[in-house]
């Protein structure tokens, strides 16, 4: 693909170039992130299916992990058609577009840091304080938590959509990404987009580091209440349940702190690509894995709804 200026013309619409210089797996790719897609969106309307559909999942936990779990398709939704559509064919947005997806893409990912963080609060509370977790987090205050979350995702991010709209786009209109990245956005910028770039530095400092502070901070005082139960099964399963939320963390966080936070330390445009797909794709793919599916209770809820539809569908 031959990338060419449109220099001191307005331009209207960017060019998507995703992974343009490897077009002999461009088929294969397709393929690929069609499946992880359509596994992302069936393994995560399960786990809302499920939680909606039984009572004894309406619990603090469940209701975070249905929230997370819708967020996620919503997340992925905004990333991954453009993506899938460049391995087909030339991926275009207007500018207007490129605001609206990094404005959505964006609010949900801030929303899903906070979200995350929640999660590790809910679990630090049942574990350390079992006696008080009714009181500490029942359901009205569970649910005003999440939906503070939510709104302050599209808050925040809706301020950097605001100073990035006032920027004026005359080419080059080609974004070497899958999906319109701030940093390259805002690179192509003609007027000075020192303001949008500071305000979302400090926006993303703020939104990432005292999220995963306070992660870090629950997780760490779970192990030491944890090292209090004598060894045992329950001991084994509460370590094997941290270690693998931190992995999903650590991915989602660490990728967003490396590419927002000190971009400098991606030496090549295709690394940033690399690091991207970790936590657009693959952190909502492992999401119902490590949160829910493997959680007992929601397979139980799984099993009977799928039996009565098949038994339904015999009848």
């Amino acid at each position: 693909m031959e990338i060419v200026s449109i220099a001191n013309k307005t331009i209207t619409e960017f060019v998507l170039l995703g992974f343009y210089d490897i077009p002999e797996l461009h088929f294969l790719f397709f393929i690929v992130f069609t499946a992880v897609y359509v596994f992302i969106i069936i393994g995560n309307m399960l786990i809302i299916v499920a939680v909606v559909s039984s009572q004894r999942l309406h619990k603090p936990m469940y209701i975070l992990l249905a929230n997370l779990s819708f967020l996620d398709i919503l997340y992925t939704s905004a990333v991954m058609p453009k993506m899938l559509e460049g391995f087909l064919q030339e991926a275009t947005i207007s500018v207007a577009g490129c605001l609206l997806q990094f404005f959505i893409f964006g609010s949900l990912a801030t929303a899903e840091c906070l979200l995350l963080a929640l999660m590790a609060y809910d679990r630090y509370l049942a574990i350390c304080y079992p006696l008080h977790y009714p009181l500490l987090m029942g359901s009205s205050r569970c649910m005003g938590l999440v939906v503070t979350t939510w709104l302050s995702g599209f808050m925040v991010d809706g301020l950097v959509v605001a100073l990035v709209a006032q920027l004026r786009f005359c080419g080059p209109n080609h974004i070497d990404q899958f999906y319109c990245d701030f940093m390259l956005f805002v690179g192509l910028a003609c007027s000075d987009p020192r303001v949008a770039q500071v305000t979302t530095l400090i926006l993303s400092v703020f939104c990432l580091t005292i999220p995963f502070g306070l992660i870090l901070t629950s997780y760490a005082r779970i192990v030491v209440a944890v090292l209090r139960v004598p060894a045992g099964a329950s001991r084994r399963r509460a370590f094997s349940t941290c270690s693998s939320h931190l992995a999903v963390v650590t991915t989602f966080y660490g990728t967003l702190m490396i590419l927002y936070v000190a971009p400098s330390a991606v030496h090549s445009q295709l690394l940033s690509k690399v690091f991207s797909l970790l936590y657009t794709v693959v952190t909502p793919l492992f999401n119902p894995v490590i949160y829910a599916l493997r959680n007992k209770e929601v397979h139980q809820v799984l099993r009977k709804i799928l039996y009565i539809k098949r038994t339904e569908t015999l009848d």
